[in-house]
């Protein structure tokens, strides 16, 4: 077939304005170890929706195509194209993938750690007026570079499942294991009811806890919480004092013996430390704006609480993520997270939507009007 030689694609100009459909080129073939893909579902992530608002920014940003939670066929591919286990990568395959890694850096050769590539890149990273420009999930192609991780996906995970592990699932289970994974029968809490925190409060109750408590709002994510596994939910209206009381009196007055943060509010890390029971686990993984209220070490050093930070995640997480939805298909309404797809044009819409809690995960499908 002939390639397209350019993408429809929505473009981020500035923040919180319309994204501009208009079309960006593509390469006129795939490098070694690159591939074409067309989109067939991109899930819009938290970030997507802080980076549109102008909440999460930095210069020289702009223009960009966002979206780094898809999944797309592949239409062309370069000379020994491979997937992350080694699979070679054909026309026709259905695959994800995950960041860009240089596999030079100190991060990847001495850490080994893909997320602490110094080069480390995803498609929303990419502005859209240079080469490789159409890298990301809001274009009806896009271009995989060869240093992407890229994943072969089974049939038997639907396409808005295998888009959402490659962000918000695989983040969620890297924190759980940073975490040292759920004690049975221990208390755990879920700061945030969003995508990532309703996620999590899944994962927490399917890995044995006893109790599990999601924070957050408002009223019809909480809601949702119940049918992902929650055994209580707290309103963050209730203010940040009561909202710890209330976790306390539904922790049987002991706290709880692991906290998540997936919120990112200024007061979350206050709200964990005094949530957390002794000896309690607090994971960081919400917190990425500039401003937060201060922790009292005092207390982290009196109830002698561990507390790690956890960054997003890595094609390990993501080929983990996989397997728990193949796992777990029948465990939880997994479908009740998504939002009905539109197309490019409804993108602005829904991320709008998305910022205004309305939706809890939006699905573009660039194949739509």
């Amino acid at each position: 077939m002939d390639l397209p030689s350019s993408t429809r694609a929505a473009v981020l100009t500035a923040h919180g304005a319309e994204l501009a459909l208009t079309d960006l080129p593509l390469p006129p073939g795939p490098q070694p170890g690159a591939a074409l893909v067309r989109i067939v579902c991109t899930t819009l992530c938290g970030t997507d929706t802080e980076i549109w608002s102008g909440r999460m920014t930095f210069p020289g940003m702009l223009p960009m195509v966002l979206g780094h939670e898809m999944v797309g066929e592949v239409v062309a591919v370069g000379d020994g194209t491979r997937d992350a286990l080694g699979r070679e990568l054909t026309v026709g395959d259905r695959i994800g993938w995950s960041e860009s890694t240089c596999g030079a850096c100190h991060g990847c050769t001495v850490l080994r750690e893909p997320v602490a590539c110094s080069e480390r890149g995803y498609g929303f990273l990419q502005r859209s007026d240079v080469p490789p420009f159409a890298t990301a999930g809001l274009s009806e192609y896009a271009y995989v570079v060869p240093h992407a991780a890229k994943l072969l996906l089974p049939g038997d995970v639907p396409d808005t499942w295998a888009a959402m592990a490659g962000c918000a699932a695989k983040t969620v289970l890297r924190a759980f294991s940073r975490a040292g994974g759920v004690r049975p029968g221990s208390r755990v809490v879920v700061q945030g009811s969003g995508a990532l925190g309703l996620f999590a409060t899944a994962v927490a109750r399917i890995s044995g806890a006893g109790t599990v408590v999601t924070v957050g709002a408002p009223p019809a994510r909480l809601a949702l919480a119940g049918e992902f596994g929650a055994d209580g939910t707290v309103d963050i209206a209730t203010g940040s004092d009561a909202v710890v009381e209330r976790v306390r009196d539904l922790t049987g007055g002991r706290g709880a013996d692991l906290v998540l943060d997936f919120a990112g509010a200024p007061s979350v890390g206050r709200e964990a430390v005094a949530m957390a029971a002794q000896r309690g686990r607090v994971v960081v993984v919400g917190s990425t704006g500039p401003d937060s209220e201060p922790v009292p070490l005092g207390t982290v050093m009196g109830k002698e609480l561990t507390v790690l930070g956890s960054l997003n995640g890595d094609i390990a997480d993501y080929h983990e993520a996989i397997g728990f939805f193949r796992s777990f298909a029948d465990r939880m309404p997994w479908d009740r997270l998504f939002g009905a797809p539109v197309g490019l044009s409804g993108a602005s819409a829904a991320l709008a939507a998305m910022s205004r809690h309305e939706e809890t995960k939006a699905v573009v499908d660039p194949r739509l009007p």
